[in-house]
């Protein structure tokens, strides 16, 4: 049974940010079944205009090139006057212009987890080229401590993954937009 429709949201996206491990892409697929509502992940759409793997294209191309192919998709999904849930690559939110253009086009939900749960989470998981020979507490701390402004910033809500279901967390966004 659906919990709302497509006819029930404004014609702003839903915009899932958040450090890797955080339940974004999960999170995203489960709202979409119960809403309706497409679902993309940018990550995946990158990955695949570019036919490489996420990791390939931070070694043959660099973060740098990345980073704009971020910021041009994200600018095309503000543009879409369609409703979306996105889920955001983690970098997404680290450029100015993008926090301007996701607080502009929709609604913000940042998904944090601790490093424990974050590592617990990918744990195995090799597609992560950040944190490539660098899977440790103090690193990822690192990481989400330089990284919180822009994700505050660019957010309109925070919600702890800790310890709940990706359909938990999404049923707690739903609760909001209701």
């Amino acid at each position: 049974m659906k919990i709302q429709t497509k006819e029930n949201f404004s014609k702003k996206h839903i915009y899932l940010i958040g450090y890797m491990g955080s339940g974004k892409t999960t999170v995203g697929r489960i709202l979409s079944e119960k809403t309706d509502l497409p679902c993309i992940d940018m990550d995946e759409i990158i990955s695949s205009r570019l036919s490489m793997s996420i990791g390939d294209i931070f070694d043959k191309l660099g973060e740098t090139a990345f980073r704009e192919a971020e910021s041009s998709l994200l600018e095309e999904i503000a543009a879409s006057t369609a409703p979306l849930i996105v889920s955001c690559g983690g970098g997404v939110p680290l450029m100015h212009e993008n926090r301007l253009v996701l607080k502009s086009s929709g609604t913000t939900y940042l998904l944090e987890a601790d490093p424990e749960e974050i590592l617990r989470r990918i744990e195995g998981d090799e597609s992560r080229p950040l944190l490539e020979n660098k899977k440790s507490i103090s690193y990822v701390s690192e990481m989400l401590e330089s990284r919180h402004n822009a994700y505050a910033e660019a957010s309109d809500m925070t919600i702890s993954t800790n310890g709940k279901t990706p359909e938990e967390i999404a049923d707690e966004i739903l609760a909001v937009l209701k």
